[in-house]
């Protein structure tokens, strides 16, 4: 019955992660894998702090605004398919 919302809701799904997957490799996110595994053993306690800049702060608020696009299209589509049936 709402089969075909359900499937749309899925496509739309895969094509936003692989957005951002390809965005993660383009910002080079996965290239220095042989240093991540020691992040966790550094002896750093006390980071400088950094200011955040303004396209950090945008990338953050583009996050936050997918994540709860996506949570208004899941209840979007819970409701609809709710009430359809």
């Amino acid at each position: 019955m709402y089969f075909p919302y359900f499937l749309a809701y899925m496509i739309a799904g895969f094509f936003l992660s692989l957005l951002f997957f390809f965005w993660a490799l383009r910002k080079g996110q996965f290239r220095d894998q042989q240093r991540a595994r020691y992040l966790p053993l550094d002896e750093d306690l006390d980071p400088t702090p950094t200011r955040v800049s303004g396209m950090k702060r945008l990338e953050i608020y583009a996050l936050l605004a997918v994540a709860f696009s996506g949570l208004l299209a899941s209840g979007a589509v819970l409701i609809f398919s709710l009430l359809r049936g």
